[in-house]
């Protein structure tokens, strides 16, 4: 490694779990990169809910993975393990990460690593992966929507939300969404949403099938579970998908299952801090032939909520549990 690498760099760590203020400024050495690896000096980080649950003690990263919080970084290789191929020292890349992202310095591998789009700074480049890499993979893959149909996404002003509403729009879906205010609604629809419910004052259920003359919804996209299981049944058309990857309202929930044989309906979902680099870099492939290109034209992007230093790790995870913002949270780590 270059002699101007330091040793030892800042970095945020769970000091025990519980609520935003256990999160801590702390000194950890600078990690090495392994074969395949490259070393980024990290210039902004994503917060993401995830990391709100390891946080609490309830989403342990993966084996080997670092035990600081953070899934998606951007900012410049600086250093490449044996074998790198793809990028060289000096290159600006963002990346999905297991782990390690709230600080100066994070290693991923070569293949989990995309060029930072033509345009963007390091703050909007590091709210692309996680969100995209999810939407990608359990909307257009494991969700298979297709030109023409019906989506919902509920939640559509959070990170995950405002990308699925956008992603959806440009391949062709009418999309529904259902957000919590009058503003986060407004918001979803500037972003693309053809429908957007707030779902305090109106049942989605209702709603979705008077627009949709009894249709319903092909695809469903949910991290909310509870008794949105069964909701998320009613309104699906026939042959349905609904695809689960969080559960905010509860894990357990009691359903008419019926539904799921009379509509033939599929419900799956997946989570992806667990997959393999090569799953990972699977997507990466995907996005870079068919996202990035949209990013570089502004047909989509990242929507920024709010920024906070690196040290004010503790700041955005509040943000994130208090449910007001719009889009992605970002650490400035430069």
């Amino acid at each position: 490694m270059a002699e101007q690498i330091p040793t030892v760099m800042t970095a945020i760590e769970i000091s025990s779990p519980g609520g935003p203020r256990v999160l801590k400024t702390a000194e950890r050495p600078v990690p090495i990169p392994k074969p395949g690896e490259l070393l980024v000096q990290v210039r902004s980080a994503g917060v993401n809910r995830p990391d709100v649950l390891q946080r609490q003690g309830h989403y342990p990263p993966p084996a080997g993975a670092s035990d600081i919080p953070g899934l998606e970084i951007a900012g410049d290789v600086i250093a490449t393990g044996e074998g790198v191929t793809r990028f060289r020292v000096g290159e600006r890349i963002t990346a999905l990460v297991p782990g390690g992202g709230y600080a100066q310095y994070c290693t991923v591998h070569e293949t989990n690593a995309l060029p930072i789009p033509a345009g963007y700074g390091y703050i909007e480049a590091a709210a692309i992966p996680e969100t995209f890499f999810t939407v990608w993979h359990n909307v257009f893959e494991r969700g298979a929507l297709q030109a023409g149909e019906n989506f919902l996404v509920h939640g559509g002003s959070s990170g995950i939300g405002t990308t699925a509403i956008q992603l959806a729009k440009a391949f062709g879906a009418t999309v529904f969404t259902t957000a919590g205010s009058d503003a986060k609604c407004e918001a979803c629809v500037r972003l693309g949403a053809d429908h957007a419910i707030n779902y305090r004052d109106e049942d989605f259920v209702e709603v979705i099938k008077r627009i949709t003359d009894g249709r319903g919804i092909d695809l469903t996209l949910d991290m909310v579970g509870g008794d949105y299981i069964g909701r998320n049944y009613d309104v699906a058309a026939i042959d349905g998908r609904i695809v689960q990857i969080a559960f905010l309202n509860g894990a357990k929930a009691t359903t008419d299952i019926t539904k799921l044989m009379v509509k033939r309906l599929q419900h799956t979902g997946s989570t992806l801090r667990t997959r393999t680099i090569e799953f990972k870099a699977g997507i990466a492939r995907e996005l870079e032939v068919k996202v990035w290109p949209l990013l570089a034209e502004r047909k989509v992007a990242p929507v920024i909520d709010i920024v906070y230093p690196l040290h004010e790790a503790w700041r955005a995870h509040e943000r994130m549990e208090d449910g007001q913002h719009i889009g992605k949270i970002v650490l400035d780590v430069s």
